[in-house]
């Protein structure tokens, strides 16, 4: 087994092959009475999506100039400066048809990682064949392949595979253990989880490499997440406290608190390492399919199946603003590397909010 804290400095290994329940009091959120220091205004929206299961914070660029939005089969780069397109990317591979591709994830200034999938054209009495789901970056300078094609789970069945864009890693489950692959170098490092024998479709791994959430664990009757030790790769805790499918878990960059959205239409806020529930944000109306930290660790953006974009206070988790603009379910939501922007998305438009001072 690799003790994962150890490595993340230096991620250069090749890429190959009963939890006691804590409950608190639940807090119900409302709207804040007392002016913030800022607000959040409309700056904007596209026809696309970001990344609806694979992390949509890594669409922005890391100085926070530039957004990247799936279109059908192209990417946008949207300007976040004036908020205008600055030109469409128009992926292609040869030998591949209908390529649709399902997120872009900025890698550099000039690459972005993107994942598709592509129709094999039928070949004497062979049928069209539809691709694995594959890996590979795209220069944004000259619209062209960048390295090579990878095939996410060709030599087997793997889970959804999600991106980190803390650690430029990309992760896929496979029986007892999750690889972790950075496209960058071409090299990465498999996480030995013996006890894990089933597949969870939501994970999510701690800044400091120390812990992984496991959600929507394959054949588990509970809704809480589990909480595993990667050092020794046993299972520890659980979040505790949920009544429906967990959507998505997010650390704060700080490592100390754990944020999950839940079917149930809440928020939750978790301790870390000691997994206590700190509070429950209430106030939308339906399944909340996802909730990310900002980079100061200040706030929690939440998206949700009322058509809205929430922000909390990560600190006491009172409820700062509704922004409701969308006419559809908002599926996943993300804030700049600067904090400055706030991007989400419904399956079909992407809005984006600027973050100004309130008088």
């Amino acid at each position: 087994m690799v003790r994962l804290c150890s490595l993340l400095p230096v991620l250069i290994l090749v890429f190959g092959p009963a939890a006691a329940v804590r409950l608190q009091a639940q807090v119900e959120s409302v709207e804040s009475s007392s002016p913030s220091s800022f607000s959040w205004i409309s700056h904007g929206r596209i026809e696309g999506h970001l990344a609806v299961s694979y992390s949509p914070a890594g669409a922005f660029s890391a100085d926070s100039s530039t957004l990247a939005i799936v279109s059908e089969d192209k990417v946008l780069l949207m300007g976040l400066r004036d908020a205008t397109v600055l030109r469409p990317l128009r992926p292609h591979i040869d030998g591949l048809r209908d390529l649709q591709i399902q997120s872009a994830n900025f890698l550099s200034p000039t690459r972005v990682l993107l994942l598709a999938t592509g129709v094999i054209p039928a070949r004497g009495k062979e049928e069209a064949r539809v691709t694995p789901l594959l890996a590979f970056q795209w220069n944004t300078q000259d619209d062209s392949l960048y390295g090579k094609v990878n095939g996410i789970g060709m030599k087997g069945d793997v889970g959804r595979p999600i991106y980190f864009p803390h650690i430029s890693h990309l992760g896929v489950y496979k029986p007892g253990a999750f690889e972790l692959w950075n496209p960058g170098s071409g090299r990465g490092l498999t996480i030995g989880l013996p006890s894990l024998t089933r597949m969870p479709n939501v994970y999510e791994l701690s800044p400091d490499g120390r812990w992984l959430l496991l959600a929507q664990v394959e054949g588990n009757s509970s809704a809480d997440p589990i909480v595993a030790r990667l050092q020794d790769g046993q299972f520890v805790d659980t979040l505790a406290g949920h009544r429906g499918t967990v959507l998505s878990l997010a650390f704060a960059p700080s490592g100390k608190k754990v944020v999950s959205a839940c079917e149930d239409g809440n928020v939750r806020l978790y301790s870390a390492p000691d997994w206590k529930l700190l509070a429950t944000l209430s106030g939308h109306r339906g399944p909340v399919h996802w909730a990310e930290f900002s980079p100061d660790g200040q706030w929690i953006a939440s998206a949700g199946e009322d058509r809205t974009v929430r922000i909390w206070s990560a600190e006491d988790g009172r409820l700062e603003q509704t922004l409701a603009e969308s006419q559809s379910p908002m599926l996943t939501v993300a804030f700049s590397p600067n904090g400055e922007y706030l991007a989400a998305s419904s399956e079909q438009t992407v809005f984006v909010w600027e973050r100004v001072r309130s008088n």
